[in-house]
C-alpha cells in the first residue's frame, strides 16, 4: 500500500541542511510516536534553532561531550536531554555530520493518540495544553533518554519519525527571540511558530536564577 503523500517520512536529506533552513521548515509536519499503547501524532506549531558551536545558547557552544554526543550527527536523529531534573526535551539533529546543530521541538497539536497523551498530562486542562511547551511534548509522548541518538528517518515503524504532514505557509510563520535564553544567544530571533495556533507556548525571557547568600 503506497501512503499518503503527507504520510510519506521525510528523508534524511531534509534535516542535512542549515538548521536555520530546517526549524521553520518543519512547522505543520506530522511527529509520530508509537508506543507500547499505539500510536500518538502531533502537528508541529513551535520549535527552535540552536546552532552548535556558533551559538551560545546551544548545549554544544563548548564542544563536544557525552551528554551532548548526539548533536554531532548523523542529521536526522533525535537529541533528547535531561532539564533541570525534571523532564526531558526533545531535538531533531540537522546539518552535516561532525557539526552541532539541532531543532527543539517546542509544541504541537495532539491530532492522534490524545487519549494516551491525556493519561500522560492528567493536569492539562485543555488538549490545547497537551504538548504546549519542550517538557509537556516529551511527556506526552513518553520521551526519555532511551530515545537519544535514535534514526527518526527510518521509518514510521520505528519509535519516532517525522511525516510530511502539511507545511505551514512561510507568510503565517513567525519568529522570535528563543524562551529562556539568556546571555550572548538571547537576542537570536531562531523561535519559530505557526501564526494564531493555540498550542504556541507564551513567551518567556530567561530569568537568572539566584543563589541564597
Amino acid at each position: 500500500m503506497i501512503a499518503a503523500p503527507d504520510r510519506m517520512p521525510l528523508a534524511r536529506e531534509f534535516f542535512d541542511r542549515p538548521v536555520l533552513e530546517v526549524a521553520p521548515d518543519l512547522l505543520g509536519r506530522t511527529l509520530l510516536r508509537m508506543t507500547p499503547d499505539g500510536p500518538i501524532e502531533i502537528r508541529l506549531t513551535e520549535v527552535e534553532a540552536y546552532a552548535g558551536e556558533a551559538d551560545p545558547g546551544s548545549h554544544a557552544y563548548r564542544g563536544r561531550t557525552e551528554r551532548n554526543a548526539s548533536m554531532f550527527g548523523p542529521p536526522g536523529h533525535a537529541y533528547v536531554y535531561f532539564i533541570y531534573g525534571m523532564w526531558f526535551s526533545l531535538n531533531l539533529v540537522c546539518g552535516p555530520e561532525g557539526t552541532a546543530s539541532g531543532v527543539l521541538l517546542r509544541g504541537g497539536e495532539v491530532t492522534e493518540g490524545a487519549d494516551l497523551a491525556r493519561a500522560r498530562r492528567p493536569k492539562a486542562r485543555k488538549d490545547r495544553e497537551l504538548a504546549q511547551g519542550p517538557a509537556r511534548l516529551a511527556t506526552a509522548l513518553d520521551i526519555d533518554r532511551t530515545l537519544n541518538g535514535i534514526d527518526v528517518c527510518a521509518g514510521p515503524e520505528g519509535p519516532l519519525s517525522v511525516l510530511t504532514g502539511t507545511p505551514v505557509p512561510t507568510a503565517h510563520i513567525r519568529s522570535g527571540p528563543r524562551t529562556g535564553v539568556g546571555g550572548d544567544g538571547a537576542a537570536h530571533p531562531w523561535r519559530f511558530w505557526a501564526d494564531g495556533d493555540p498550542t504556541v507556548s507564551p513567551y518567556r525571557a530567561h530569568a537568572p536564577r539566584h543563589r541564597g547568600k
